[in-house]
């Protein structure tokens, strides 16, 4: 069982920047891949980016490369989620996922409360 909490979403003006951290209790939290997806107003939950329980392979949505960076801690159960240049089509809550790597929702067991991000232009 892992439980997840996000954190660190807030307001924030476009080209601005905001961590996301999502932590994690759960002793098996290093065997999980970790993903975050977001969800906007009237659209589906999206995939964000997605990093293997080693850290050694992180995937992006096209659409922040380059602007995000997702990143973990397993000696501290945490992951993070750095997002510079924001725009405000990042506008959205975001959800940290436990599970196995993948840009499918369906694959991810565990998901935390979300944290709303807006983005102002």
């Amino acid at each position: 069982q892992v439980q997840l909490v996000e954190s660190g979403g807030g307001p924030v003006q476009a080209g601005g920047s905001l961590r996301l951290s999502c932590a994690a209790s759960g002793r098996t939290f290093s065997s999980y891949a970790m993903g975050w997806f977001r969800q906007a107003p009237g659209k589906e939950r999206a995939f964000v980016s997605g990093i293997s329980w080693t850290g050694g392979r992180r995937y992006y949505v096209e659409s922040v490369k380059g602007r995000f960076t997702i990143s973990r801690d397993n000696a501290k159960n945490m992951v993070y989620l750095q997002m510079n240049s924001l725009k405000p089509e990042d506008t959205a809550v975001y959800y940290c996922a436990a599970g196995r790597l993948a840009s499918e929702a369906s694959a991810y067991e565990y998901w935390g409360q979300g944290t709303q991000v807006t983005v102002s232009s």
